[in-house]
């Protein structure tokens, strides 16, 4: 039996929470406006303990003209030790933050969990420090949406506003990781809400500037980067910018292959091996350093020197190849760290290449090889990244010079162009898909009003076992008022198969096959509750199914519903919808 004191205690409780309640039903918006200021702030403060505790530790741990054998050593038992806490208390930390904060967004209601934040913060500081090659900034966009989402939450708001709050925990960490408000602002618009007119924009401004003045408090005025005065010494020098833009549409290309390629690999060993598969990247990286320390880190001291001239030409081509590999590595192998610091590493070393090689075949009418290190960082993160307009802001927003906008806007567009050529996935929207998380790409991520697949969706009553053969199955269609099925294994859906394709089968001889002998299970038909109708009918035509199993984006294989072509019609008022 409870005392009176706990009886008392939960009383005032439930009181509270009501009186909480009601105050937010009528002043959820201003709630929300000083949650907004709040999370800025919060988010400013994690960010520069995040920056100083990368740096001072990674000082400690590998210092200037310290051992070679720290260079090899320390990114192993780093990458060792965090893989195990990654693997055994915190698996939704792995990675690069990005595409977690997009899933979060459009697949999990807006849930980031605080446990998430902290091992993301934790395991990110120690990985970096240990000198694994990855960045700071998109592990930064979690814990930033992360707080935002737990502040969301624990205060009670609606999950449309919790999923509100996510663009701008993410505005305020990118503002504070790279001192660049406005550009944080168009990231989180152009990359992770897919929407430059998204009605949170007021929200994310604010976010942002708050953030960034946390960061002047905490920090001081310093840039980034000290970046020499651009100066354009020829007009001819666009057409080189122009070859800059096409040597890094390539690089960007080649860099996105070879990190999905290589992650794809690491994904098919079995799951117990995860927790030490991140030792991989950090042995490649320690290999690597021991010969080359400049290497190890994120590298934006060394991108710095490049800015001002200060690393030979052979470097220069040295670090961007092994960078290259060495991140890809330590991605694909599953270390904590994002991809927005090494692709503007990248970019300034292939820049700095393409400004030494013009300077010395053209010394009259090119200009420093640092212009074209810093036109190269905004050009790869273009390339790879995606975002050009927060790629232009951010260079923009470094450097202070409006002069080095028009080089900058060729060369990005020009690596845009071939890296969407080539690669027609976005690397973010590939990680994510490589984690059965189907993220909704710009063009469809519907607008109010339209008709989308939820509306005229119903409940799988009918689902075939994939263990059953074709014949079995056939018989068991006799029964059915439908003319395809969603096929399900323990996993969940795999595949959908028709009358047509179970006649076929048998006719054929394969009468004895499995269902799962029979379906093409990397890609099966499907669509998403908020996918629009007329791409459900697409579909359906391509795959000449009048029946499309409805997925979960955060779990291909989690079957939420069937939508049927009688359905669709009977949605616009053709035909009638069985019950």
């Amino acid at each position: 039996m409870k005392s009176a004191g706990e009886q008392t205690g939960k009383t005032w409780w439930d009181a509270s929470s009501q009186q909480w309640n009601a105050f937010l039903r009528e002043r959820e918006e201003q709630v929300f406006l000083v949650l907004t200021l709040l999370i800025g702030a919060i988010v400013g403060m994690v960010v520069v303990a995040f920056i100083l505790l990368t740096e001072r530790f990674g000082v400690r741990l590998y210092p200037a003209g310290g051992a070679a054998w720290r260079r090899l050593l320390v990114p192993v038992a780093g990458s060792a030790v965090m893989g195990y806490l990654l693997g055994r208390f915190f698996p939704d930390a792995r990675g690069s933050g990005v595409p977690q904060t997009k899933a979060a967004l459009y697949a999990h209601e807006g849930r980031i969990s605080l446990s998430t934040v902290f091992g993301k913060f934790f395991c990110t500081s120690a990985t970096l420090a240990s000198g694994i090659p990855l960045g700071r900034e998109g592990p930064a966009v979690q814990v930033g949406a992360g707080i935002a989402s737990v502040l969301g939450r624990k205060l009670g708001l609606r999950p449309e506003k919790v999923k509100a709050l996510i663009p701008v925990g993410a505005a305020a960490a990118i503002a504070a990781a790279f001192n660049t408000p406005l550009a944080a602002v168009l990231f989180a618009l152009e990359e992770v809400v897919g929407d430059l007119h998204a009605p949170v924009l007021g929200s994310v401004v604010l976010a942002s500037a708050t953030s960034w003045a946390m960061l002047r408090l905490l920090l001081g005025s310093d840039p980034l980067f000290q970046v020499p005065q651009y100066q354009l010494v020829h007009p001819g020098e666009f057409g080189i910018y122009a070859v800059l833009g096409v040597a890094g549409g390539f690089v960007s290309v080649a860099f996105t292959k070879l990190l999905v390629w290589m992650r794809a690999r690491f994904l098919r060993f079995p799951k117990k091996t995860v927790w030490f598969q991140p030792a991989a990247g950090g042995l490649t990286v320690g290999l690597m350093g021991w010969f080359v320390p400049q290497l190890l880190g994120v590298g934006y001291k060394h991108v710095g020197e490049v800015l001002n001239g200060g690393i030979a030409l052979r470097l220069m081509i040295l670090l961007l190849v092994l960078k290259l590999l060495a991140v890809a590595t330590s991605y694909a192998s599953g270390n904590a760290g994002g991809i927005v610091g090494p692709s503007l590493f990248l970019g300034a070393m292939l820049g700095g290449i393409v400004g030494n090689v013009g300077q010395g075949m053209f010394p009259n009418y090119v200009g420093t090889p640092g212009a074209y290190a810093l036109v190269g960082m905004g050009t790869a993160f273009a390339g790879i990244v995606r975002a050009p307009m927060t790629s232009v802001v951010m260079i923009f927003e470094i450097t202070r010079d409006y002069a080095v906008i028009v080089p900058l806007m060729i060369s990005n567009l020009v690596s845009f162009f071939i890296s969407a050529r080539f690669q027609k996935q976005p690397i973010y929207e590939a990680l994510a898909h490589q984690d059965g998380i189907h993220l909704p790409a710009a063009e469809r991520r519907q607008q109010d009003g339209r008709r989308q697949v939820q509306q005229a969706m119903r409940k799988a009553t009918e689902a075939l076992n994939a263990e059953l053969t074709a014949g079995k199955a056939l018989e068991k269609s006799e029964s059915s008022e439908f003319h395809a099925w969603p096929v399900c294994d323990e996993r969940g859906v795999i595949g959908v198969i028709s009358l047509k394709n179970l006649q076929r089968a048998n006719s054929e001889g394969s009468g004895e096959k499995q269902l799962s002998d029979i379906l093409d299970q990397d890609e099966f038909p499907h669509v998403h509750e908020d996918h629009s109708l007329h791409l459900a009918l697409d579909r359906m035509g391509v795959s000449q199914l009048d029946l499309l199993p409805v997925v979960s984006r955060a779990n291909v294989h989690h079957l939420e519903g069937v939508v049927t072509l009688q359905d669709v019609l009977a949605l616009y008022g053709v035909g009638s919808k069985k019950s």
